[in-house]
Formats: C-alpha cells, structure tokens, sequence
C-alpha cells in the first residue's frame, strides 16, 4: 500500500509559478512510476506529467510541455510538478498517482492516488 499527499496548490494570477509536492509513505516509493492529472471543473481528469522510477523518464501532455517540469527525490519519497506561466486553463484540482508502468497515460494504469490539491489561477 502506498499513500500519497499533494500539496502546494493556491490562487496565483496568469503568468506566476507554483510547484507542487507528493510525498509518499509505504510501500517502496522508488519502485513506482509517478504520473500526475488534473481535473478542471465540469470535465473529466486527465494526464499532466509522469516520470519513471529512476526519473530519466519524463512525459508531458502537449497543453504544458516547456511550461511544466516533474522531478522526484526516491531520498525524501516525493515527487515534484513545477508550474511556470501559468495559465487560467491550468486552473484544476490535482492529483499524483503511482504505478507500476513506466510511461502510463491511462488513469487505469494507476494503483494508488492522492486526495488532490487545488490550484486556481486568475488571469
């Protein structure tokens, strides 16, 4: 069993940064890949960023690519989304995940999930 925990999510205006964290506790956090989604009001969540578990591994959904960066730390168990020039469009509660697939777009593909943090950005 694996929990997870976002946090960092706020109110930011168009254009500033936020980084989001994940911390892990359980089982073997290194051993996961991490993805994280988001979900917008009124519509469905959908994949951000994951990273495998050695992090070499990085992919991004095309909306966020050069803006957002995902990192891990396997020392501290947690997993980073760094924000740049944010967007309202951004504006979404969001989740981290864990998986045993390196690559995984697919919600499906994910076997743990943390509770969520908002982020909401004014333009």
């Amino acid at each position: 069993q694996v929990q997870l925990v976002e946090s960092g999510g706020g109110l930011v205006q168009a254009g500033d940064s936020l980084r989001l964290s994940c911390a892990a506790s359980g089982r073997a956090f290194g051993v996961y890949a991490m993805g994280w989604f988001r979900q917008a009001p009124g519509k469905e969540r959908k994949f951000v960023a994951v990273i495998n578990w050695s992090g070499d591994y990085t992919n991004y959904t095309d909306s966020v690519k050069g803006r957002f960066t995902i990192s891990r730390d396997n020392a501290k168990n947690t997993v980073y989304l760094q924000m740049n020039s944010l967007k309202p469009d951004d504006t979404a509660a969001y989740y981290c995940a864990a998986g045993q697939l390196p690559s995984s777009r697919r919600q499906d593909e994910y076997d743990y999930w943390g509770q969520g943090t908002q982020v909401t950005v004014s333009s």
